[in-house]
């Protein structure tokens, strides 16, 4: 995936197997024209891209795991890794991310609940 992001294309990294996802899909698709769709079960997110994402949100790679995930549980609950260590999670078990991504421009929003896409809108903007 490029990691250079168009400001007026509307990327989202989601998981088309949950609930939350596809509501993300069809929140992005009625706030822009254009969308990036990333599916986690269909693509793989490089490690720049993640670290680009991270950096946006302002987040660590742990922040953006669903800690309640079955494998979550099963493997890496209690374990102490370093920033490259759960990069490495993230990056080989994007399913484990545990709400959809938003990145417009320089914005990005974890959209947990998924309505929280809403606040990359032009309005939001103005607002904020």
């Amino acid at each position: 995936m490029s990691t250079t992001l168009n400001s007026k294309e509307l990327t989202l990294v989601y998981d088309s197997s949950t609930t939350e996802g596809r509501k993300a899909l069809a929140f992005a698709y009625s706030l822009a024209q254009k969308v990036n769709k990333q599916d986690v079960s269909e693509v793989s997110l490089s490690t720049t891209f993640v670290r680009q994402v991270l950096k946006q949100l302002n987040l660590r790679p742990k922040d953006l795991l669903n800690r309640a995930h079955p494998y979550y549980q099963a493997n890496l609950r209690g374990r102490d890794l370093d920033t490259e260590g759960w990069l490495h999670v993230l990056t080989h078990n994007p399913d484990l991310l545990k709400a959809p991504i938003a990145l417009q421009g320089d914005r990005a929003v974890l959209c947990e609940p998924a309505s929280l896409i809403y606040t990359l809108s032009e309005k939001a903007r103005v607002v904020a």
